[in-house]
């Protein structure tokens, strides 16, 4: 087995390819990339058995002869970062070697058997969803955020999808904070599921390059995920049980509107935690009519603090208590100049 590749393309193939591979000494060689050199094209594949990735190289590369192997997914991350050459020619030798040769160096390393790699679900790609890049990385990142810690609550563990007649809703809660976002489709795929958010946070990262104006694909059957957005395929199981019924948690009417500078509100905030987090960031926020924000703390045993802020408050006056670093976290992930918090009671 022979062939040459571009170092940029094959740096960009591993990157891709690495982020599915495991990390598990029961079974090593989920800890490799799979490397199949076939006819005028090399395919590399992580898989950790949750989570596969495809990365398929058809441009800047010649196919001598045809193979395929595993190789160390750290080894290879670790040796591309440092080429500097333009092309990289990869040679299965006798007695377990490959050799990587540049213009400037050679380098053997071990590589291990295909037979015993995991072979990825098949899933018919027909009637797929198809997401506009840009649109999918706002939403995953708008809820990423508040999903929950899978060990404790495995259903909540994810981003649940759920389609309308024109748009998609992202919604993810930890049973303490709920998110959603929803984004514009082509409303061809009616199935509601719950994507993994180690498999979201992957799919944010693919779909995270120059080329925001290329779609993603979507396509589900029973428990299985596979999306396609150019030479990459990521497939991925998805979590089983059914997400809680959301529709009316968030309140249909306000008796409190308090609108503000979102810079602002995060410096104050991040001011009160450093008393608050010595009481689990416990944080109460009053609006008044005259469009002061009174932002203080409990007593601690560090004291307390008290900042205001100004902005706008409509209808009454109201005071409510939560937990500071969860509003910081939603802050982080929103753009506009100003954001406005509403409630209809303490």
């Amino acid at each position: 087995m022979r062939f040459r590749i571009n170092t940029d393309i094959f740096k960009k193939a591993i990157e891709t390819a690495s982020h599915a591979a495991g990390s598990n000494n029961l079974t090593p060689i989920l800890e490799n990339i799979l490397i199949e050199a076939g006819y005028k094209r090399v395919v590399l594949t992580g898989n950790n058995l949750e989570m596969a990735i495809e990365y398929i190289i058809e441009d800047g590369i010649d196919v001598e002869s045809e193979w395929k192997f595993t190789i160390s997914s750290k080894f290879l991350t670790s040796y591309i970062a440092l080429v500097n050459d333009k092309d990289v020619t990869v040679e299965l030798e006798k007695w377990g070697s490959l050799k990587f040769s540049t213009a400037t160096s050679e380098t053997k390393f071990k590589w291990t058997s295909a037979e015993k790699f995991p072979v990825i679900p098949s899933l018919v790609a027909e009637n797929p969803l198809r997401i506009e890049s840009k649109d999918l990385k706002i939403a995953i990142e708008k809820t990423l955020f508040s999903t929950a810690d899978g060990a404790v609550r495995p259903v909540l563990a994810g981003i649940f999808l759920k389609p309308k007649s024109d748009s998609l809703s992202f919604a993810s809660t930890d049973s303490f904070r709920l998110s959603e976002f929803s984004v514009k489709t082509n409303g061809s795929e009616s199935i509601s599921v719950i994507i993994p958010k180690k498999t979201a946070a992957e799919l944010a990262r693919i779909v995270s390059d120059e080329n925001e104006k290329m779609p993603i694909d979507l396509y589900f059957h029973e428990n299985q995920l596979l999306a396609i957005r150019g030479n990459v395929r990521l497939s991925s199981r998805l979590l089983s049980g059914k997400f809680p019924d959301y529709d009316g948690f968030f309140p249909k009417e306000f008796n409190t509107k308090t609108t503000v500078l979102r810079t602002d509100l995060i410096t104050s905030l991040r001011q009160a935690n450093l008393v608050a987090r010595e009481n689990n960031y416990n944080t109460r926020i009053r609006s008044r009519h005259d469009g002061s924000i009174e932002i203080t703390t409990w007593d601690t045993e560090v004291w307390a603090s008290n900042i205001t802020v100004i902005g706008s408050v409509e209808w009454q006056e109201d005071i409510v208590g939560m937990n500071a670093q969860y509003l910081l976290e939603v802050l982080s992930v929103m753009r506009e100049d100003y954001i406005a918090f509403e409630y209809k009671s303490a």
